[in-house]
């Protein structure tokens, strides 16, 4: 017995619309190209931007757990944060209780810039979400918190994440 053709590509129903990885994917890119432009006005990339919003939430976090809480290997985070200080929206310092570890701290510089891409980055959400009701909307977040934690791990499975940005090659 064979499966039955899939709708049109572009239809709704079809294989590719059905597909989890395919919409999630397709969302990320179009919410990349419109909010990496909107937060280069504001002197960081894509990638500092949610660096320095985890950094925002958790000041004393170390560049190891930085990266783990991101998504993001370890020696790219080093050039994210590179640029993040070289803007002045970031500083590293010393952690007091091991000196080979750095403490990242948002400037106010960078508290400023963060506070006005957000702005901008909740605008392009509001466009984003603008044919969903408040419920829907509510609905939405909720299982998209709920999708990134237990259910995500059950189905890794144990085998190690690979990063959403892995270090680039030479």
């Amino acid at each position: 017995m064979t499966a039955a053709a899939p709708a049109a590509e572009d239809s709704p129903g079809s294989w590719l619309h059905e597909d989890l990885h395919w919409s999630f994917a397709r969302l990320k890119q179009g919410l990349s190209t419109a909010e990496s432009a909107v937060v280069r006005e504001h002197g960081m990339s894509l990638w500092g931007y949610t660096v320095l919003m985890a950094i925002v939430e958790a000041p004393a976090r170390t560049q190891l757990a930085l990266a783990q809480a991101v998504s993001v290997d370890k020696s790219k985070l080093v050039v994210i944060l590179d640029e993040l200080e070289g803007a002045g929206l970031v500083v590293r310092r010393p952690d007091p209780a091991d000196r080979r570890a750095r403490i990242i701290e948002v400037t106010p510089e960078g508290g400023r810039a963060l506070k006005a891409a957000r702005g901008d980055i909740e605008a392009i959400e509001e466009r984003l979400l603008g044919g969903l009701d408040t419920q829907e909307r509510a609905v939405l977040r909720k299982a998209l918190r709920h999708l990134v934690g237990a259910p995500i791990l059950a189905i890794e499975d144990g085998r190690q994440a690979e990063s959403a940005c892995p270090p680039s090659g030479p």
